[in-house]
């Protein structure tokens, strides 16, 4: 695999209502590239803030949801989801405004 930006690799937060409940925790949850994995995944966090040092990555594959349009079903993109645990005492303020 090609050697991947930072931006390339966190596509963007995801900011849910379990997503809030973790950032509580220390844990921020973000959909990456397919193919970036753990320590890609790690090092881009800590390219985007310098400030942060990560200490464990969970990364799973979230199927894609079937959606229905008139009389057609669409099978929407299977996409990666990685949650990222910091130090303790650590934030993103990206999550926080």
């Amino acid at each position: 695999m090609a050697e991947l930006n930072v931006w390339d690799v966190l596509r963007k937060p995801r900011v849910t209502e379990k997503g809030t409940l973790l950032a509580e925790q220390n844990k921020y949850v973000f959909e990456v590239h397919p193919e970036a994995n753990k320590i890609q995944i790690k090092q881009a966090v800590e390219r985007a803030w310098p400030e942060v040092k990560v200490t464990k990555v969970n990364v799973m594959i979230i199927p894609g949801k079937t959606k229905r349009w008139r009389r057609h079903l669409a099978q929407m993109p299977d996409w990666k989801k990685a949650i990222v645990t910091l130090q303790p005492g650590q934030r993103i303020e990206f999550f926080e405004s």
